[in-house]
């Protein structure tokens, strides 16, 4: 296979969702823009135990949702993550996940503000929350869509979060780090609530981030 190298590229990140505490075994999905038909890509397959999962599993799809026969059913969220490419052409991976700390932040509706300066790191000064809809429709991707307008993650009500990289990797960084976000943002309302860095000090965060670890 031409892309068996991104195959491997979405095991290893599905199998590192669990692998880093970010979700139960079969929970959460992941997928990859193909290199060379920027219209599709390839997503972990519905309900798959991810410890068993290889590079033979994962589905090829277009954003249309058409896939080709003789594959397994593709991740109940294509939806999201077909709508999430075809409204970011720099979106080359995505990661969503059911992490603990994002997921309880998410069930109060709450996003998280600008309490800490790495909240930047998903490209704005906050990360929101997308409204609820169940899971697998067209309304959630419509939602998450929203939310992550000018950011890289957002969290999903009642659900968890989800975040794009440029590539399976650095998604899955991403999500990690959102994580750790929602973990400190949850300690911090444990005793009293944060204290919030003002909107410039936030655009100068972001603006510097966009060199951040650039070598």
């Amino acid at each position: 296979m031409k892309d068996l190298a991104q195959r491997a590229d979405v095991v290893r990140a599905a199998q590192g969702i669990s692998a880093r505490g970010l979700s139960p075994v079969r929970s959460g999905n992941v997928s990859v823009r193909q290199t060379d038909r920027p219209d599709s890509f390839l997503i972990t397959p519905t309900g798959a135990n991810y410890a068993d999962l290889s590079p033979g599993n994962i589905v090829a799809m277009g954003q249309d949702g058409g896939a080709a026969p003789d594959q397994l059913k593709p991740s109940s969220e294509w939806h999201m993550h077909a709508a999430i490419y075809n409204a970011r052409p720099e979106a080359q991976a995505i990661v969503h996940t059911h992490s603990p700390f994002a997921t309880a932040i998410a069930c109060t509706h709450r996003g998280i503000p600008p309490f800490h300066y790495m909240v930047a790191v998903a490209g704005g000064e906050n990360i929101r929350c997308a409204e609820y809809a169940t899971f697998g429709t067209v309304e959630l991707a419509k939602n998450a869509v929203a939310a992550m307008h000018g950011r890289k993650a957002c969290l999903l009500a009642n659900h968890g979060q989800i975040v794009f990289g440029e590539d399976a990797e650095d998604a899955l960084d991403l999500a990690e780090e959102v994580e750790t976000l929602a973990q400190q943002y949850w300690h911090v309302l444990q005793i009293g609530g944060p204290q919030l860095l003002d909107l410039e000090e936030m655009a100068r965060v972001v603006e510097k981030f966009e060199t951040y670890g650039q070598q």
